[in-house]
């Protein structure tokens, strides 16, 4: 008669059928507990309100995050090791299973690492709020240099856990790598110089630069080239490498804009009323809203009139309200010169006429 003591012992691919039951039971067990463990953490850190994650320490937010973003694959590589320490395989079979192991675990490690480097930009915009911007432009170049920076160090530590001697493949790859520079050195310029504006931050998305002869709004700055939408309405493609080359005005981190504006009037214009005319100015500008004046005066001589140069400075920088206040200053200005019967200099032309001689008959 069968007893279960003899089941139990019976072998089956080298491994008792007792040893077969423990590994099912924790293969399944693991693969159970884990996604029910993991959905429970994502679901109560998805029901976090802005007020909690205040309250919630960062790192108490970075590990419930690393936990969301576990992979099925590595739960079913966690449940298949621990399953696999109650069987005994030949060495092949057991070397498969190293290698599925290791790969699955750097692979996951990678998905933490770009999570974390994505947490850390979150993390940065919350506590800084005018940094948002910046940090929108740069994303795409921080993400690829720390793709780039985490999945080649995950490649090299999983080689070196399988037992491939790391250190010849660096010696190659060094070589490999200044050959394959020199033939890629304009896009690796372009990559560099990416790097550069992410770090140094010379402008953002939405900033109005004029770079060289070109003008327009930076719509989006990429690992080789930064795209502006000219004013005319066309898309403006420049090289990250020639932007750190040339002479950049950003007119989207102005604080102030300064006008500087001339106007003429008739040499007839008595003494007295010409005094008068820069504090008349002056009224004239502070009354206006956004706006600091700064100097008024009777500058020059000029060749067909008397010349006053006015500047001031629109404390909000927009352009269309410095047109507006420039608009409204304008008028002002000559309802106060009629008043006091300044009429303004216009150009004079003077016309030559030549006359030819009559054609001999």
């Amino acid at each position: 008669m069968l007893r279960l003591t003899d089941i139990l012992d019976y072998e089956f691919l080298g491994n008792p059928v007792l040893n077969w039951g423990y590994a099912v039971i924790t293969f399944l067990v693991t693969l159970t507990v884990l996604p029910i463990i993991r959905g429970f953490i994502a679901r109560r850190r998805r029901s976090w309100t802005a007020i909690d994650r205040l309250q919630v320490h960062t790192a108490v937010e970075l590990t419930t995050l690393l936990v969301e973003r576990t992979s099925r694959l590595f739960l079913f590589g966690v449940a298949l090791f621990l399953a696999s320490r109650h069987l005994v395989f030949p060495p092949r079979i057991e070397r498969v299973e190293e290698i599925i192991i290791v790969c699955v675990f750097w692979l996951q490690v990678g998905l933490w690492g770009m999570a974390s480097v994505r947490f850390g930009i979150d993390v940065r915009r919350t506590r800084s709020p005018d940094l948002d911007s910046m940090l929108t432009g740069s994303m795409d170049v921080i993400l690829f240099c720390a793709g780039l920076i985490i999945w080649a160090m995950a490649m090299l530590l999983a080689l070196d856990n399988l037992g491939v001697q790391i250190k010849p493949l660096l010696a190659g790859l060094g070589i490999g790598g200044i050959a394959i520079a020199l033939a890629v050195q304009t896009v690796l310029s372009d990559v560099l110089a990416s790097v550069s504006i992410a770090l140094d931050k010379p402008f953002s998305v939405g900033d109005s630069l004029t770079i060289d002869t070109f003008q327009g709004t930076v719509e989006h700055i990429g690992v080789k080239s930064t795209r502006l939408r000219s004013l005319s309405g066309e898309q403006i493609i420049i090289a990250n490498a020639d932007i750190i080359k040339a002479r950049v005005r950003n007119f989207g981190r102005m604080g102030e804009r300064r006008a500087l504006f001339q106007f003429g009037v008739n040499y007839d214009t008595p003494t007295d009323v010409l005094a008068k005319i820069p504090a008349d100015v002056r009224a004239i500008v502070e009354a206006q809203p956004h706006t600091r004046f700064d100097r008024c005066h009777l500058l020059t001589y000029g060749d067909t009139a008397l010349q006053f140069e006015l500047v001031y400075f629109m404390t909000k920088p927009e352009f269309t309200l410095y047109a507006d206040t420039q608009q409204a200053i304008n008028l002002a200005l000559l309802d106060k010169l009629r008043e006091h019967k300044v009429q303004l200099a216009a150009p004079t032309r003077g016309l030559v006429y030549v006359e030819l001689p009559a054609k001999p008959g």
